[in-house]
C-alpha cells in the first residue's frame, strides 16, 4: 500500500515555511510540518505568526506544489495553561489548511491536565484542526496508556487525538497491544525514526539522553534498533506519516536537501518494501 509521508519540522530545521513546502515538493513529500512555536523558551523556530509576508508566502508555495501542512507545533498544557492565547496559531493552520497540531503534556496534575486538553480541543473547534497529544516519557504523558487516559478525562472531544512516536514508543512502557487500543479515530498520523534501544545500549537511558537523542540524534528508518516493521504493523496500514528524522551533525555534512530525501527513502524502504 502507498504511504502519504510528511516533512517533519525536524527533518527540515534549517529551512522556513515556504522553503519547506517547496522542497517536501520537489522530493515527493505528500505534506510538511511545521513548528510556529518552539518547544522551549528561546528554542529554534520557524517564523510566520504576525508576519503576513511569510504567510503569502508559504500559502503561495501549497499552490504552486500541491503540498499542504499536516501539522503545527507546539502547544505545551502547563499549570496556568490559556488556551485562548494560542488563538493566533489557530488562525495560521486555519490559513494554511492544517490538518492538526502537536500537544505535549507538561502538567503532572492529570485531572487538570485533562481539563486544560478539553479546553483546548474546545477553542481549536472552529478552527478545523485535531489536537493530538503526543506521548513522551520525560513528560507528564509517558506512555500511551497515559494519552488515552487523558483524552477519555477530558471527555473524549470530537477532534482529539494521540500522535504515536516511534522513538517513544521504544523509550517508554508503551506495548504493541497498546497501540492496538487506541481507536482508530484518535490515531491521526505518527512519526517514524529509529535509534538505538536499551537492550542495545546494556541501560535505561537516562531523561537528558532521550531528549538529546529526540532533537538532535535520531537515525534513518533501518539504521537503529527499534523494531519499526512490528511497531507499524500494529497501527492502522493507511495511516499518514510525518518522517521526523534529525541528525543534527550529519545533516550539517550532507545539506538539507539530500538529508530529507534519504529520510523519505528510508521510510518507504520500510514501509514499502515491494513499492
Amino acid at each position: 500500500m502507498s504511504r502519504i509521508y510528511s516533512l517533519a519540522y525536524l527533518t527540515s530545521n534549517t529551512l522556513t515555511p515556504p522553503q519547506a513546502v517547496r522542497l517536501a515538493g520537489e522530493l515527493g513529500y505528500a505534506y510538511v510540518g511545521l513548528r510556529l512555536l518552539p518547544n522551549a523558551a528561546g528554542a529554534p523556530q520557524q517564523f510566520l505568526i504576525g508576519q503576513p509576508e511569510v504567510l503569502r508566502e508559504t500559502v503561495a508555495a501549497q499552490r504552486d506544489t500541491g503540498v499542504g501542512v499536516f501539522d503545527l507545533e507546539i502547544i505545551r498544557i502547563a499549570e496556568g495553561f490559556d488556551a485562548r492565547s494560542y488563538q493566533p496559531l489557530f488562525e495560521a493552520g486555519a490559513a494554511l489548511k492544517a490538518k492538526a497540531v502537536l500537544v505535549a503534556g507538561d502538567d503532572t496534575n492529570e485531572a487538570r491536565l485533562a481539563e486544560g486538553y478539553a479546553r483546548l480541543c474546545e477553542a481549536m473547534r472552529p478552527y478545523g484542526m485535531t489536537a493530538d497529544l503526543e506521548f513522551m516519557p520525560w513528560t507528564a504523558v509517558p506512555d500511551a496508556k497515559a494519552a488515552l487516559r487523558i483524552i477519555h478525562a477530558a471527555g473524549r472531544p470530537d477532534n482529539a487525538g494521540i500522535l504515536v512516536d516511534a522513538l517513544h514508543v521504544a523509550r517508554s512502557n508503551t506495548t504493541l497491544d497498546d497501540l492496538r487500543t487506541i481507536p482508530r479515530e484518535l490515531l491521526h498520523y505518527a512519526q517514524i525514526c529509529d535509534a538505538p534501544t536499551q537492550a542495545q545500549r546494556g541501560r535505561p537511558f537516562s531523561v537528558e539522553e532521550m531528549i538529546h537523542t529526540a532533537r538532535c540524534e535520531r537515525l534513518m528508518p533501518g539504521e537503529g534498533g527499534i523494531a519499526l516493521q512490528a511497531l507499524f504493523d500494529a497501527l492502522p496500514p493507511d495511516l499518514p506519516i510525518s518522517v521526523e528524522v534529525v541528525h543534527l551533525d550529519r545533516m550539517a555534512q550532507i545539506g538539507q536537501t539530500e538529508w530529507a530525501r534519504q529520510a523519505l527513502a528510508a521510510s518507504r524502504a520500510l514501509l514499502e518494501p515491494q513499492a
